[in-house]
Formats: C-alpha cells, structure tokens, sequence
C-alpha cells in the first residue's frame, strides 16, 4: 500500500521550507517496506518450482498448498503470495486487524477467508479466529504445504488460550502487560506460556505438513520467537520466566487467577512447556524474514540522500521508557546543531527501534507520541531542529495517529495554549498535546509493521 506524501500534514511542517522533502523521507521508509512487494522480491515461481530465496520447493511433491497468515501486514503478504501462486491455492485463512482487511490492490477469491479481529487487546472476535484456525488445520495432511505468513499484531490476533484460561483473563492480562513497562519480548514470553497457538504451538495443528513461514519483523534483532510470539517456531523461555517476569513488575496481586494456576502447574511440570529447540516436529518448517527496520531506514536514508540532506544513522536502536528515550534524543539534537555550523547542506539523522510506555495516567497516546513529548522541553529554543517520532504501521496505541512532530517552537506554542509538557507526561495524554498543536502524523493503516522511526532534521 502506497503512501503519499500528501497525507502526511502537521502544522510544523507545513511552515518549513524543507516540509515537502521531510514527508518524502517519511513515506519512503513507509512504502520501502511494503509487505507486498517484500514477499515478491523473495518468492518466486518458475514451472513447478516455488523459489523463496535460495530454496526451491517442488510443488508436484505436494498434495495441496494452504495459506494461514496472521498480522497487521497479513493482507498484502497474503495477496502477493495468491498472486504467485495464481489457482494454485487450495484454501486459505487471513487473520488481520479490524480496519485492515479492506485492500484497493489486492482481490482474494472465495477460497480465502479474510477475517478482523481486535488488537491489541484480544475480543471474542480473536476467539472465533482461533477456532477457525482449528477447524481449518483439519483438512491439512503431511502431503500438503502450508505457507505461514506472520507479521507484527499476530500475537493478539491469533489466540487460543489454554484450557482453564477465559478470554478477560487474556484481556486483563494483556492490559497489565501493556500499561506496566514491560518490552515486547516480555510481554510475548507470557503470551506463549497462555496460548496454545504461541511458542511453537500452531506447529502441533498443522499435521506434519510441510510448513514455510515467511515472517515480516517488528522485533529489533529479528528473534522469530518474539514476532507474534512464534507460532511455528520452537520457543526457549519456560514457565518460570513468566512468573519471573511478574515478579519484576510486581504484578503477583495483579495477575488473574486462571494465569496464575496455569503458570504454577506449568513450573510444577504438572503441564507441558513450550515446545523446545530440538523438538522433531520442527524437521519439516523453515522460517525466513522478508523485511525488517533495517529495511524502512534504508529507504529512508537513500530518499533522504536525493532530497539533498546530509544523511546518518544513529548506531544504536531505540529502547527503553518513551520519555527517556525522548530526553536522550534531545540531547542528540543539540550535539547535531554543535557539530553543524559548517555544514553546506540541512542534515538528517535517523534511527529505528521500539520503546515502553510504563502508564500511570488516564489519558491518550502510545510510545511514539510520548517519546516525541519527551523531547519537547529539550528541543527549547534550539534553531532549526524538527524530530518525527513514528510508528511504521500508522498507528501508535490505541490511537489514530502514526506519530508526532516536535521542533525548537513546540515548547512556547504550548505555553502559549497554556499546554504544560510535564503535565500530559504525567497523565500519559500525548495526544491530545500534540492535536491541540495541529502536530499529529496521521496515515492510517499502512499494511505493514516494522517497529518505530525516529527522524531528526537540522535545517
């Protein structure tokens, strides 16, 4: 899905004269990781052979072929593999976010489903999913290729939760995870320990058929046991990680009772782990990454190139609490504006990652907006700065923004609207900060997911 810079309005970059090139970086890390197109500079279909990087695969060995996906990016993934394989599908199941399953590029026959479930919360949509998912792995047989496509939002989209585990338990406990701090790959290893289809275990449904993942990350580092928690990949952590993680956020008394019982059975090996490295049942699965972040700076940095700006990297990823990270990036901003008083041309500096939010208010927002809230009062009066913070999927927490501009003005044009930074940190309420400016990037869904942006201009 394309994204054009047009759509891409803010009240600071409307008033700069550098605004149209700053939207041209911003769309090309967007549309540079377009899942679509990833999968189709990956895969490839030649007689009977399917080539998906270096492996072949050939189809004549196959009974049938199946398409199970499940992600934010699960419509263009789907679609571009539909396209490769045209008629060739037997049946298909494509599981996305509510608002994501209308696609103006690409058609499905009747012969994929196409389903919307809630994210990142889990409803009783997500539960209907998950049976069909069951009842849809029945027809599968060891003769037959199953192509899994996974990308970021799969965790909460494809859900089935163990037994004795009731669907507001998963809801509660997702909530705390969320709201307390804890990263991605926390909040994923307590996921798998609750859900049969997570740490392996969508493997165990599939009938010793042959099984390719192609896998978009919005994991730094790309561990495939974290992207939607790894449903057909063999998972290390065990139950006493979970309670360990518990422990750390200090959520014993927080925790619902069913999860709790489940995890104590499970460190009392009264229930099975995860399954582990090793296991046989992986001896017919290949996992393979089609894009990453590194993948949207790329492209970021190339636009950003040919826009004329004097392109760099931030060597490390972003991490950490939002407003922290907001704080250091700040920091960085001022080093910038330091090392450029003989620069020739604006400069640009990006990097990618992903933070946490610890929420201890009531109000609106998600880690891009708070980040960019975090820099505010550090970009105070420096000259020429402008910072994005951006979520690559188009939309940061519960909201309907991608993200955030903040510059050098932001802190007095608040002050003068009577907008106290510290004050919306405090309650978590960066968004309504950042729309009372008239400085939200809005997108809408972009079908891709491939963590946060962050891009600081000196112009």
């Amino acid at each position: 899905m394309i994204i054009q810079p047009e759509r891409i309005t803010s009240y600071s970059l409307s008033r700069t004269s550098h605004g149209d090139d700053i939207r041209r970086v911003i769309v090309a890390a967007i549309n540079g990781i377009d899942a679509g197109e990833a999968i189709k500079s990956l895969v490839t279909q030649n007689s009977n052979k399917l080539i998906i990087g270096k492996l072949v695969y050939d189809l004549t060995c196959f009974k049938r072929i199946f398409i199970i996906a499940a992600g934010k990016a699960s419509i263009p993934m789907a679609g571009a593999i539909c396209e490769i394989l045209h008629g060739q599908i037997t049946s298909g199941l494509v599981i996305t976010k509510e608002g994501y399953g209308d696609s103006e590029v690409y058609r499905f026959d009747s012969k994929v489903k196409i389903i919307e479930a809630n994210h990142p919360v889990p409803d009783q949509r997500n539960l209907v999913a998950g049976e069909k998912v069951i009842t849809f792995s029945r027809e599968i047989t060891s003769d037959d290729l199953v192509i899994c496509l996974l990308s970021g939002g799969g965790s909460a989209l494809l859900t089935k939760p163990h037994k004795g585990i009731l669907l507001q338990d998963i809801q509660l406990t997702t909530d705390i995870l969320l709201r307390c701090g804890a990263s991605i790959t926390e909040i994923n290893t307590v996921r798998k320990h609750i859900d049969s289809f997570k740490g392996g275990g969508l493997i165990k449904f599939l009938n010793q058929a042959t099984v390719i993942t192609l896998t978009l990350s919005d994991v730094i580092g790309d561990d495939l046991g974290v992207v939607a928690s790894g449903p057909t990949v063999a998972d290390s952590t065990t139950f006493d990680d979970v309670w360990a993680i518990f422990n750390r956020y200090q959520l014993i008394d927080q925790i619902p009772a069913n999860i709790l019982s489940t995890i104590s059975a499970g460190i009392q090996c009264e229930i099975q782990d995860t399954l582990k490295p090793g296991d046989p049942i992986f001896n017919k699965n290949i996992n393979m990454v089609i894009g990453n972040n590194s993948h949207a700076i790329s492209s970021a940095f190339n636009a950003s190139q040919i826009c004329g700006f004097d392109t760099r990297i931030l060597p490390y990823p972003l991490q950490g609490e939002a407003s922290r990270m907001g704080e250091v990036l700040a920091v960085e901003a001022k080093s910038l504006l330091s090392q450029s008083s003989s620069r020739s041309k604006p400069i640009c500096w990006i990097a990618g990652g992903e933070t946490t939010v610890t929420v201890k208010g009531t109000g609106k927002g998600g880690r891009n907006l708070e980040l960019a809230l975090g820099t505010v009062k550090g970009l105070a009066g420096l000259e020429q700065i402008i910072l994005i913070s951006l979520a690559t999927d188009g939309g940061d927490g519960p909201t309907d923004a991608a993200g955030a501009v903040t510059t050098n003005e932001t802190y007095s044009r608040g002050i003068e609207m009577e907008l106290d930074p510290d004050d919306y940190l405090m309650r978590n309420d960066s968004y309504h900060y950042f729309k009372s400016l008239g400085d939200l990037i809005t997108t809408g869904p972009t079908m891709t997911n491939v963590n946060d942006l962050i891009f600081i201009f000196n112009l």
